[in-house]
């Protein structure tokens, strides 16, 4: 019997990366791409350490360019695999406000925050359609709800990667698709290297894993449709 496989784009580090190799413990097969071959490299080794029944394949990809999505859904669906788990997980944060962040940086984080997963969706759920069967969880952001002062661009594209979450749900959910979106406040990744605070003071990688796997392991006459994930003492 094969194992199940998870499809995760930016599976190189942070939240995608815990959320591997949370899978992987549990015998899923992983696909995944990243811009850093070397993290990829990286990634492999540590899957495989983790268990001996499972594969992971990836290629390198910048999915904030349209043929580079398009590389990343021709590599999964070069496999001929049923896919049983799809985290949609690329996106970058750049600060700023509106009427002064740079010049572009709009179009910059719609193309990575918004197209790229937008263009997978389209080019995986068909996969799942074949079968009624299958889970999407939609790595949002709690900047998907609550503008701030400073996320300018990036709150703009998380709230439109929001809304693409929740179109999703319902044009799937009688199909036998579950959709998810997952809303974490500050997480502990390398966005925030180099800043003063505390560790504890952030949302830890391995919860949202833990979270994502809880909720895929329920029954399939439930879904849950929506996770908020935040610091105890509130978002930085």
């Amino acid at each position: 019997m094969k194992n199940k496989l998870l499809v995760i784009s930016g599976g190189s580090k942070g939240i995608g990366r815990s959320i591997i190799l949370k899978f992987a413990k549990m015998n899923f097969d992983i696909i995944t791409c990243s811009r850093n071959l070397d993290d990829l490299n990286k990634l492999k080794i540590d899957v495989e350490k983790l268990s001996k029944t499972v594969t992971i394949n990836f290629i390198k990809a910048d999915l904030s360019k349209e043929k580079e999505c398009q590389n990343f859904i021709n590599y999964v669906k070069s496999f001929e695999r049923n896919l049983d788990l799809l985290v949609n997980n690329v996106g970058i944060f750049s600060p700023g406000k509106i009427y002064n962040e740079d010049e572009g940086i709009l179009k910059k984080m719609i193309n990575t925050n918004l197209y790229s997963n937008y263009q997978i969706s389209r080019g995986l759920i068909p996969i799942m359609l074949s079968r009624k069967k299958g889970h999407i969880f939609n790595i949002c952001s709690i900047a998907s709800k609550i503008a701030y002062s400073n996320g300018g661009s990036y709150c703009v594209s998380k709230f439109a990667f929001y809304g693409m979450s929740l179109c999703l749900r319902e044009e799937l959910k009688d199909k036998g698709i579950r959709v998810t979106s997952v809303l974490p406040g500050a997480t502990l990744t390398s966005s925030w290297d180099g800043s003063d605070f505390d560790k504890d003071r952030f949302v830890q990688p391995n919860d949202i894993a833990e979270s994502i796997f809880s909720i895929y392991n329920m029954s399939s006459g439930t879904n849950v449709e929506e996770i908020i994930i935040r610091p105890q003492l509130g978002d930085i």
